[in-house]
């Protein structure tokens, strides 16, 4: 995988780290969605896991919060070979290319595309969608159209899931991007509604949300190459692909040591969320990926 360009952007990026975080669990009801959630959330409190709140490649007491913070950081990043050495520095650098491409596809539509917030914090913090705990994994708020990362437990995802490399990293940020194409396009309401209009179909109708974001994280990876924002080889796609099948919702029962149960799951199987990438991949357009719901 390799950017056009190594200038990294932090203008859309709001650094928590440092700051005390007030702990609890996010909301899910109040909109929060996430590449792993709340099913990650349960197995890694049974499993007597949860993150140290380090972050792999960043000096010793973070950046803490501020403009100051900031210009700190994008010193720090814009140096050479910074994408290789901090993963702040990688991830926010993917953040700003998957946000070019949206935009610049969603121009080609004739339409406006508004980019979310990136916020990294450590262990816990407040959002739109009620206090999150990192435990839960990566995951995007609509209320304030922000995508939460702690990347202390980013890495631990990686190690203990199996969803290594660094383009897996890249399909992880792209589909919480993705959870904000479906704000924007009005999907997540609607599900929303229909969630509460037949409470029955809740985790169904969620799993159908987490597929799509999956496919449009496949559509980024075929966009940006083709607009020549990131070169993209098969063996990116790979890696995608493994970090897809790892966080399936029966392979994190099975890696918790619980029995394999469809009705449970909120983001789909490994099966489903491969293929949900391959299809936006292969397809390339929004279109590709469905309607959702259904």
């Amino acid at each position: 995988m390799e950017f056009d360009d190594q200038s990294v952007d932090t203008s859309q990026l709001d650094d928590q780290r440092g700051g005390m975080g007030s702990g609890g669990r996010i909301a899910l009801g109040g909109g929060g969605l996430g590449v792993v959630g709340v099913v990650i959330y349960l197995l890694v409190t049974l499993l007597g896991g949860g993150t140290t709140g380090s972050t792999t490649g960043l000096p010793a007491g973070g950046t803490g919060a501020g403009a100051s913070a900031a210009a700190d950081l994008a010193a720090r990043c814009n140096t050479a070979g910074a994408l290789d050495t901090y993963d702040d520095c990688f991830v926010l650098k993917v953040f700003n290319e998957v946000n070019q491409t949206w935009t610049s596809y969603f121009s080609g539509r004739g339409q406006a595309y508004t980019r979310p917030t990136l916020v990294y914090f450590e262990q816990s913090t407040s959002t739109g969608c009620g206090q999150a705990s990192s435990a839960v994994g990566p995951f995007y708020c609509p209320n304030g159209q922000r995508v939460y990362i702690d990347l202390g437990f980013l890495n631990e995802l990686q190690q203990r899931y199996g969803a290594q490399g660094r383009f897996a990293q890249a399909y992880i940020v792209a589909h919480e991007v993705g959870h904000h194409i479906q704000t924007l396009t009005g999907t997540e309401a609607r599900v929303r509604d229909a969630q509460q209009a037949d409470p029955s179909r809740e985790n169904a109708l969620s799993v159908q949300l987490e597929l799509q974001a999956d496919c449009y994280a496949g559509v980024w990876s075929t966009l940006a190459n083709k607009d020549g924002y990131v070169t993209i080889g098969q063996a990116d796609v790979d890696e995608a692909l493994n970090a897809a099948q790892a966080v399936g919702d029966d392979r994190i029962e099975q890696k918790a040591g619980v029995d394999v149960n469809p009705e449970t799951w909120t983001h789909g199987s490994a099966q489903q969320r491969k293929t949900a990438f391959q299809t936006g991949y292969q397809g390339g357009t929004l279109e590709s990926c469905g309607t959702v719901p259904q």
